[in-house]
């Protein structure tokens, strides 16, 4: 983001990032909305291709194996087996980490409005 904060409650929702992409990019809402359900879809494909996706700068998406388990219900306490299972993971990059701990010019400790508008091209 470069310092216009539209996050409402602390967390932003996929409309706040289409409206993002759409006032940096000066698209309309609409053509928006594809690139970022374009590149989710791309995200979620490729990890169920099982590919890594990686975007430098930014992080790398992956895959981790859950090996089968034994759980308990949480209503009656019987022990029951838990089937292994994938789960996404999100792994951030060296450039992430440094661009989130930064403090901004202002000094703010939050590091708001201190990403470059270039910082996390691809």
């Amino acid at each position: 983001m470069t310092g216009h904060s539209l996050m409402t409650n602390g967390s932003m929702t996929k409309a706040e990032l289409v409206e993002e992409v759409s006032r940096v990019s000066d698209l309309t809402k609409k053509h928006s909305e594809v690139i970022v359900d374009t590149v989710f879809r791309s995200i979620i494909e490729a990890l169920h291709r099982g590919e890594k996706i990686e975007l430098r700068g930014f992080g790398s998406f992956r895959l981790r194996k859950r090996e089968p388990r034994k759980g308990r219900n949480p209503k009656t306490g019987d022990k029951v087996d838990v089937p292994p299972k994938k789960v996404p993971y999100f792994k951030p990059g060296k450039e992430l980490k440094e661009l989130i701990n930064k403090e901004s010019a202002a000094g703010s400790p939050s590091g708001a409005g201190s990403v470059p508008p270039d910082a996390l091209a691809v």
